[in-house]
């Protein structure tokens, strides 16, 4: 199982925002330079994460985006589900349209593999990847010699 490059995107650029939040929205372009990102994929995301009402844009000069909300507030499982949809390891098929031994299947592995994740999911935040991401880069700082006192 694969996290798609979408997911993978809007997570990253999450928690991007998380990390170098300010009082004004943060350029999409600087967000797609710090990450490395293609601007056009990771506008579709942001317009995505926009339409869950996660983010919020600004247009003009001083434009770009913000959260919409704490990032404490925010779960990985909601920022997920707004570019990819609800979580499922399996496409989920009517229940006549399965067997005895693929009910069991079903409810015994993916339903529990589903319920699992979901439960993960939720329970991670976006303030606590950012806090963790934010160490690590002062850390990573600190070990080159680069002043970790100096705004990321």
């Amino acid at each position: 199982m694969k996290v798609s490059k979408k997911a993978r995107y809007g997570l990253r650029a999450l928690v991007d925002l998380a990390v170098h939040i300010q009082e004004c929205p943060v350029p999409l372009v600087e967000i797609a330079k710090r990450q490395e990102m293609s601007l056009n994929y990771l506008e579709q995301v942001l317009g995505a994460l926009r339409k869950a009402g996660i983010v919020k844009s600004m247009k003009g000069p001083k434009g770009g985006y913000s959260l919409d909300k704490e990032p404490k507030e925010i779960t990985v499982e909601e920022i997920l589900a707004a570019v990819e949809g609800k979580f499922c390891i399996v496409e989920k098929k009517e229940e006549k349209e399965l067997d005895a031994l693929q009910r069991a299947i079903r409810k015994l592995v993916w339903n529990q593999i589903d319920e699992d994740v979901i439960a993960l999911l939720q329970d991670m935040t976006l303030a606590e990847i950012a806090d963790k991401a934010s160490e690590s880069e002062k850390k990573l700082k600190t070990e080159s010699g680069v002043d970790a006192n100096r705004e990321m």
